[in-house]
């Protein structure tokens, strides 16, 4: 188990849907996986987890959060509360959700929020600065409850751009590079000093087969 002063946050983007097959802005959108695609990949983030133990479970409130978090825990002794939250909602991507890129590249107004690193809001949606600002508030009670003692290692069923942000914050690289497939994630070791909360290190979830013993 980790040290009292260690937290390991281990965030997972939820399986396939039918949207990101085809490759559209979903957004908060409450699009369901889409089955059987979704199995292959849910399958092997099952064989991931199933031994480990997690203090407390974070998930979306949107329905392919849920069924992602549903599927990991499936044949599993219930360990901890489930904390559904939407602050861990996906980016809100306005008036481009349910479109792709194709039908976007040539707008002006798409280019200049891809510019900007997503810090200037879609059409009616959020910004960035918007979805940092309310993971923040998110992990300000996440630390909270590792430092009141009891929640070393906690598990968070979410999206790809809470995911993006999330490494940005803990990685120091570009929004742009953070991504992670469906069904992977990234376990962040957060060490807690005298200047807060760090990242010590990152890694991906599942590990990749050439690093798995």
């Amino acid at each position: 188990m980790p040290a009292a002063d260690c937290l390991e946050l281990v965030v997972v983007r939820h399986g396939v849907t039918a949207w990101n097959l085809e490759r559209r802005y979903q957004g908060r959108r409450d699009i369901a996986l889409h089955w059987p695609a979704a199995t292959a990949g849910l399958d092997r983030l099952w064989d991931c987890l199933a031994t480990q133990h997690f203090d407390a479970i974070h998930c979306s409130d949107l329905t392919r959060c849920r069924q992602t978090l549903a599927h990991v825990m499936e044949g599993r002794e219930p360990m901890a509360e489930v904390h559904v939250d939407a602050r861990l909602r996906e980016l809100d991507f306005g008036d481009y959700e349910g479109l792709c890129y194709d039908q976007l590249k040539d707008d002006p107004a798409y280019r200049a929020w891809i510019d900007s690193r997503g810090e200037q809001p879609t059409p009616g949606g959020e910004s960035t600065f918007a979805l940092r600002e309310r993971l923040g508030d998110w992990l300000d009670e996440v630390f909270a409850a590792a430092e009141g003692g009891g929640q070393r290692r906690v598990l968070v069923v979410s999206h790809g751009g809470v995911i993006r942000e999330l490494r940005r914050r803990f990685e120091t690289i570009d929004f742009w590079e953070g991504n992670v497939t469906q069904a992977q994630g990234r376990l962040f070791v957060l060490v807690n000093s005298s200047g807060g909360w760090q990242c010590s290190s990152s890694s991906a979830v599942p590990a990749p087969a050439s690093e798995t013993p």
